[in-house]
C-alpha cells in the first residue's frame, strides 16, 4: 500500500466493537438494578414530563435501546402501542420479567441491522442516551438508522448527555456536541425544541433535550 493510502474505516468492527459488550455487561449485574451504570429503575423524567403534557392521541411508539424496560412502560401506560429493542438479549429477557403481563413488544434487535418490518413503521421515538454510547464515527449511521424507523409526521423525543465543542471525553460514552444531535434536521426531520440544561454528573456538565419530526 503506498504511503499517501489510508486503510478504508471499517464500519463493521467498529459497530461490533462498540455493541459486543452490553449483553456481558447485564449479565454480570445478576438482576441487580443498581449494579447498571445507567438504569434508575424509574421512567426518565423527561420522557414522564412530556408524557404529563401530551395531548395528543397515542399511537405507536418505539424505545430505542430500551434497556430494563421503565421507559417503554411509561408509554404503554399513557396508551401507546410500544415496541422496545436492545441489542442485548440478557436485557430483553429482563425487561420481559420486570414487565410481564403489559402488552409490550419487547424485541432484541441491533440498529445497524434493523428488520425490515420495524422500518417505517412508529408515530413516537424515544431515545435517550444510545448515541452517545457509540463512537464519533458512527454518530451519522446511527442518526439514519434511527430515523429509518419513522412515520411521515413521526416525533422524536431525543436525551444525551451534551458538551462543547472544544471539550474532549475519551468514552465511552461520548456526550454529544449540539451540532451533532442537529443531525437529525440533515435526515429529513425539522427541529421542534432544543433545551439546554446544566447537568450536575461527573459525565458532562450539559444535558439536552430535543424533539424532532420527520417531514411529511
Amino acid at each position: 500500500m503506498n504511503e499517501t493510502e489510508q486503510t478504508p474505516f471499517d464500519y463493521n468492527k467498529a459497530q461490533d466493537e462498540a455493541t459486543s459488550w452490553f449483553n456481558d455487561y447485564y449479565k454480570e449485574a445478576g438482576k441487580q438494578i443498581d449494579t447498571i451504570a445507567w438504569a434508575k429503575g424509574e421512567t426518565n423524567p423527561f420522557l414522564d414530563e412530556y408524557l404529563n403534557n401530551f395531548q395528543g392521541t397515542p399511537s405507536k411508539a418505539i424505545v430505542i435501546g430500551c434497556g430494563l424496560g421503565d421507559d417503554a412502560f411509561a408509554l404503554y401506560a399513557a396508551g401507546f402501542d410500544v415496541t422496545a429493542i436492545d441489542i442485548s438479549p440478557e436485557a430483553i429477557e429482563w425487561a420481559k420479567e420486570r414487565f410481564d403481563g403489559a402488552e409490550i413488544d419487547f424485541k432484541v434487535a441491533d440498529l445497524f441491522d434493523l428488520p425490515e418490518a420495524l422500518l417505517g413503521q412508529f408515530d413516537f421515538v424515544f431515545e435517550a442516551f444510545t448515541i452517545q454510547s457509540l463512537p464519533l464515527a458512527l454518530r451519522d449511521r446511527v442518526i439514519t438508522a434511527i430515523t429509518s424507523l419513522m412515520t411521515p409526521d413521526a416525533k422524536i423525543l431525543a436525551v444525551c448527555n451534551a458538551k462543547l465543542d472544544h471539550e474532549k471525553f475519551e468514552g465511552p460514552p461520548w456526550p454529544l456536541t449540539f451540532n451533532e444531535l442537529r443531525l437529525f434536521t440533515m435526515k429529513e426531520c425539522r427541529e421542534l425544541e432544543f433545551s439546554i440544561f446544566e447537568n450536575d454528573s461527573e459525565l458532562s456538565t450539559l444535558k439536552v433535550r430535543a424533539i424532532f419530526q420527520k417531514e411529511s
